[in-house]
């Protein structure tokens, strides 16, 4: 019962003691890290990360974030490395080893044969005293007073330390590379991320038919455009095809409470003016956004003010993007 009662205190001491250790890091962000970043911005080759145990874990996750943000990264595992992987690295790129003491014998073994490659060496360590960060050319700095393991033996807030400084490196360099979310839907092409990044309205409304109709036209014109459609909602447009408005299921409705005798009226009499649209190169979460910001189900899409089609909310949500 007593290890029940504390099972929230120690998940809160965990979180806490590597919250501190992240925080701490600010400190460690020096000349050298800036050094470490216009290094890898100006190498020729690739940034290849290794690591043994947990590390080798970590370095997975960078060179994963590395990739797709724009810097081209690959891992190699240490014990790996010197039974034949080390053919990977090139004189040209640049080696970053993880290793919380920077003196495990994998490490030791490796940074030599590393050196005579001719490639850069940083060393992404939490004790800059080791033979690993005495050795490289580059520091990251990812000291920490101890792991978040009562014994202070599992790599817990080392690990996090080390995961963190390389999102940090990361998004330095996407920054320093210009990288545009465009760049990022280019190597997120799958799911909804991607969805969101590079799919358009027009991309999705030819699907559809255009319901359209003269401002002019009798209400039972209006009536079979819509129904015949099966959008909800109907253009409207003047004699110069310019649009002024839209007709929807709803206006049809009001329309009946409004009115006793329809055989009068015109489209311009129960349009809805100056409706929402969205131009047809926008992206299509752009027109979810409209929607959802405006609670409606369906937008007009334009071409420099024509009116070229229409996009439903289920036309969106079929394509996954929410």
């Amino acid at each position: 019962m007593n290890l029940v009662k504390n099972i929230k205190k120690i998940a809160i001491n965990v979180l806490l003691n590597e919250a501190n250790a992240i925080s701490n890091l600010a400190g460690y962000i020096d000349d050298g890290f800036e050094a470490c970043v216009i290094e890898i911005l100006e190498t020729k080759g690739r940034v290849v990360v290794t690591g043994v145990g947990k590390s080798a874990i970590i370095g997975n996750k960078i060179v994963a974030t590395l990739n797709s943000t724009g810097t081209p990264a690959l891992f190699m595992h240490a014990a790996d490395a010197i039974h034949g992987d080390l053919g990977m690295v090139q004189q040209d790129d640049v080696v970053i080893c993880i290793s919380k003491s920077g003196n495990t014998p994998e490490v030791k073994i490796l940074v030599p044969l590393l050196k005579r490659t001719g490639a850069k060496l940083v060393a992404l360590v939490s004790n800059t005293s080791s033979f690993l960060a005495l050795q490289a050319d580059h520091v990251l700095n990812a000291t920490i007073a101890e792991e978040a393991c009562p014994h202070n033996l599992a790599p817990t807030t080392s690990t996090t330390a080390h995961l963190a400084l390389g999102d940090a490196l990361a998004v330095c360099l996407l920054e320093a590379r210009g990288f545009t979310s465009q760049d990022f839907a280019r190597y997120h092409p799958g799911g909804a991320l991607g969805k969101q990044l590079y799919l358009k309205v027009e991309d999705i409304y030819p699907n559809n038919e255009l319901p359209i109709v003269d401002e002019n036209a009798k209400v039972s014109r209006v009536i079979v455009e819509i129904s015949s459609k099966r959008l909800g909602a109907t253009a409207v447009v003047n004699h110069n095809h310019e649009l002024v408005g839209v007709i929807t299921d709803g206006d049809l409705r009001r329309m009946l409470e409004k009115y006793t005798d329809l055989s009068n009226l015109k489209g311009l009499d129960i349009m809805t003016k100056r409706p929402k649209t969205v131009e047809k190169g926008e992206f299509a979460v752009a027109a979810l956004n409209i929607m959802q910001q405006n609670n409606i189900a369906q937008l007009i899409v334009t071409d420099q003010k024509k009116v070229v089609g229409f996009i439903h909310l289920h036309d969106i949500l079929k394509e996954g993007i929410i």
